[in-house]
């Protein structure tokens, strides 16, 4: 037993029965269970008991053994003042100073169903895709569970949002080239692509997109890949550059993406040639991701970006390939939708849209399934998965729930856990 999971049998009535006594025999009456509380004080908050003819109103505090109050200090602290009652799971010792304010206490051991926590014990201990897995059922999985999820997921996104948008004044566009940046840098170079967006003023982006030159050769120059020029190309872009960087009073700034453990196809070259192309393609670029309201308008927007001429036969610089235009594959058009496009979307709508939640959750729904182990281990447990809305769900709640062993905080847990 452990505390967290004796508040859990609390919070969601979770008894074999509730003819309750305590530890007296005096018969008590729970009017009211108390609000959860999840912070600091007492665990269950303006509860309501009624024992020997009395209601009684005020905080419940809980404990895996009574002496456990001892041990938490909680004689000295005052947000204990106002307790009414004592839940415990064993009654070990007497609390004198709550036997002094005739505060009862109540022992719950024998009115815990013993499958309850042979459950709960088998899942914490297992070390598995799943802590559930064994006892899985996907027909419990709850009606509106990947909305919620999704939901949470947006919100999460959101508040990181906000809080760029506070550091730039407010600035959507420069935030969403951020977070464009962020997506195109992939796991490996997301931090630095998104340093290197964020090391230039918004305003040179803006005043340069109109040459695609340009503004590659910024953000090729920040990288620190044109000091020595291996072809002509190189000599070109290097000297856009060093015009740019006088003309703007940009800093020696030097930013390494990394190249290792990459296919050819995701090389930083190649992604960053792209990010330049998407911002040159559309001058109106957030007005557009903004507007937009169904899925195939979202592909219309990333289906012609594609890396410039030299990228064509190139993968590095100085190293000729064969002819290969690097366009935006399917996948990764799916990803920066995902990872960008919706949760700006929910971010810029969410405080003048009522509907912009529900019109977001329809994308999801027309974007493919994503394809990764995570995915895959859930459609070994029989999970049915046909769109992203799903995928992302899943994803985020693995993540969340899963691998943190949250189960008593997990919805589908919720349910496994009262079966008997």
């Amino acid at each position: 037993m452990t505390e967290k999971l004796l508040q859990y049998l609390w919070n969601y009535k979770v008894f074999k029965h509730f003819d309750f006594k305590d530890i007296e025999g005096n018969p008590v009456e729970i009017i009211q269970f108390g609000k959860w509380n999840k912070n600091a004080g007492p665990d269950f908050l303006d509860a309501k008991i009624k024992i020997n003819g009395l209601v009684i109103a005020g905080n419940i505090e809980l404990h895996v053994r009574s002496s456990d109050w001892i041990f938490h200090n909680h004689s000295q602290d005052p947000n204990y003042s106002n307790i009414i009652f004592h839940v415990v799971f064993q009654h070990d010792i007497e609390i004198s100073e709550l036997t002094g304010k005739n505060v009862p206490t109540l022992e719950l051991k024998d009115y815990i169903d013993e499958n309850i926590l042979g459950k709960y014990e088998k899942l914490v201990d297992e070390n598995k895709f799943i802590a559930c897995e064994s006892i899985f059922n996907k027909d419990k999985i709850p009606i509106f569970f990947h909305e919620e999820n999704i939901l949470k997921k947006l919100e999460e996104k959101s508040l990181e949002l906000e809080q760029s948008l506070t550091l730039h004044k407010n600035n959507f566009e420069a935030v969403l080239f951020h977070s464009f940046a962020y997506s195109f840098g992939l796991k490996v170079n997301a931090f630095i692509f998104r340093q290197i967006a964020e090391s230039i003023d918004y305003s040179i982006i803006n005043k340069i997109r109109q040459n695609p030159f340009q503004l590659e050769a910024l953000l090729f120059g920040i990288s620190g890949w044109l000091d020595h020029p291996k072809d002509e190309q190189m000599k070109i872009w290097k000297r856009e550059f060093e015009f740019i960087r006088v003309k703007f009073k940009i800093p020696d700034l030097k930013l390494h993406p990394k190249f290792l453990r990459l296919r050819p196809p995701n090389f930083p070259t190649i992604r960053l040639s792209q990010l330049a192309d998407l911002y040159f393609r559309h001058q109106n670029l957030f007005s557009k991701i903004i507007g937009v309201r169904n899925a195939a308008q979202i592909y219309e927007v990333f289906t012609p970006i594609k890396a410039s001429e030299y990228w064509d036969t190139h993968f590095n610089f100085g190293t000729v390939s064969k002819v290969q235009p690097k366009t935006l594959s399917k996948d990764f058009m799916d990803l920066i939708i995902l990872n960008t496009v919706l949760p700006l979307k929910y971010t810029y709508h969410k405080y003048h849209s009522e509907e912009a939640a529900e019109e977001i959750i329809e994308l999801y729904k027309n974007i493919t399934a994503e394809k990764n182990s995570v995915i895959q281990n859930w459609k070994n447990l029989g999970v049915n998965i046909t769109n992203a809305l799903e995928t992302q769900s899943l994803i985020y709640h693995h993540k969340n729930l899963c691998e943190e062993k949250n189960c008593l905080t997990c919805s589908i847990g919720f349910k496994l856990l009262k079966e008997s």
